[in-house]
């Protein structure tokens, strides 16, 4: 990890609060933290503990009760809809617990996408997609829909998918733990290789704590909320 890298993605004071009906729930109490330019942070906690919810905010999938994320410098909360939908597309990648690949399309025009949705020429977009397939290792099921795949196989396309857009940040939810042992230790190498090849950002959340000090350069344990340590 290199500390002088440009901070690419940051937390400032975060809070989340849910009201439902008497119900009143903070699930995060005031983090903060910083990512740099090409390392791997790991968020670290039991379930309940709000991984997922600290990942959603930094991703601008959700907004915070109060504090604030920044995203390759810009504040979040200033931005209107499309222009943090902008900024999100031209610089995050998704990969979550669940594939959530569209299982009437093949892993191919899965990838393809996002490319669609810029107005990428198919043909173009097409080739793109073939090429990332053949790089995690899936040439040869390019033409098999979701269900036809393994769960190993439909998350490399779930990764595939995000990285066609070469995103500055990678943003993984838990995306090994419905494999199985041999599988996870399999995607984990992967993982990190292609962290080595691409030279990105990841934060990468999981319960794991030897998954996470095997994947990351810097981990924060969350407990209730809270940064632990």
């Amino acid at each position: 990890m290199n500390e002088s890298a440009a901070v690419v993605l940051s937390a400032k004071g975060l809070t989340k609060r849910f009201h439902e009906g008497v119900v009143d729930v903070t699930v995060l109490q005031g983090v903060d933290l910083q990512v740099h330019a090409g390392e791997t942070l790991a968020v670290v906690g039991a379930s309940g503990s709000g991984k997922s919810t600290l990942l959603h905010l930094l991703g601008g999938l959700d907004a915070p009760t109060s504090g604030e994320v920044e995203l390759m410098g810009q504040p979040l909360a200033r931005l209107d809809a499309a222009a943090q939908g902008r900024l999100r597309n031209a610089h995050l990648g998704f990969v979550y617990q669940f594939h959530h690949l569209l299982p009437e399309f093949s892993a191919q025009d899965n990838v393809a996408m996002p490319l669609w949705i810029r107005r990428q020429p198919r043909e173009q977009a097409a080739q793109t997609a073939l090429e990332l397939l053949q790089s995690v290792g899936l040439k040869d099921r390019a033409h098999h829909r979701p269900a036809e795949l393994s769960g190993g196989e439909r998350q490399r396309v779930a990764i595939g998918r995000a990285i066609v857009r070469n995103p500055k940040v990678f943003l993984f939810d838990e995306p090994l733990s419905n494999l199985d042992a041999s599988l996870r230790l399999q995607m984990r190498i992967e993982l990190a290789q292609l962290h080595r090849e691409l030279k990105t950002t990841m934060v990468y959340v999981t319960h794991d704590q030897i998954e996470a000090m095997t994947m990351a350069d810097k981990i924060v344990v969350l407990r209730d909320g809270l940064v632990e340590q």
